[in-house]
């Protein structure tokens, strides 16, 4: 959504807590009758980066052994995201902040041949942000088969719960219709040996 007017100067800008674009004047000009913060919100939805899943898997993706546990490590907290457009125009001012909120981590081994082969952890609330402690979960993958010359595309994804406010605060009454979920992805090839032993 771009606004222009030969006497409108002030850009509408969105921001979030840790990054800041600005929104150019366009055809057509805004019409302060029709504009909404729903409007707004769907600007914000859309102007809205989330970043991928800190994800480490231990052994390393390279050193990955056949029935051999594999560790999914989620490496550091993080918070929600959050972006807020506003316009100030001809005495019309309005806002409106989405709020993406961490709710699941969904790990695929990439291939049938792992145990399992999809499995979800979900995000808590810790004194740094959300988090999961993946040590203590039953859902680290053990391949149960060689890629061979090959790899399997290993695949870890956040959920994002995404909310609006009509306003700039992102901790403002959550208001309605609702928007959908976000999705942020971590994709990584692995390779899977194989250890064979020999008895004399």
């Amino acid at each position: 959504m771009k606004f222009r007017n030969d006497d409108y100067t002030t850009a509408c800008p969105v921001t979030t807590d840790n990054w800041e674009i600005w929104v150019p004047p366009a055809d057509p000009a805004p019409d302060p009758n029709k504009l909404t913060p729903e409007i707004l919100s769907q600007l914000a939805y859309n102007s809205t980066k989330l970043p991928k899943p800190p994800v480490v898997l231990s052994p390393g993706a390279d050193r990955l052994v056949v029935n051999l546990g594999t560790r999914v490590k989620f490496e550091g907290d993080f918070d929600r995201v959050w972006t807020t457009a506003r316009i100030d125009y001809k005495g019309v001012r309005m806002a409106a902040t989405t709020v993406a909120t961490p709710v699941a981590l969904k790990v695929d081994a990439g291939t049938a041949d792992a145990d399992p082969q999809t499995c979800t952890y979900d995000l808590v609330k810790g004194k740094g942000g959300y988090t999961v402690d993946s040590s203590d979960a039953g859902c680290n993958v053990t391949y149960r088969r060689s890629s061979g010359d090959g790899t399997y595309p290993f695949k870890a994804s956040i959920t994002w719960k995404v909310t609006w406010t009509d306003s700039d605060n992102p901790d403002g009454p959550v208001r309605q219709p609702g928007l959908p979920d976000g999705l942020s992805t971590f994709e990584q090839d692995v390779t899977v040996h194989e250890i064979q032993a020999v008895n004399r």
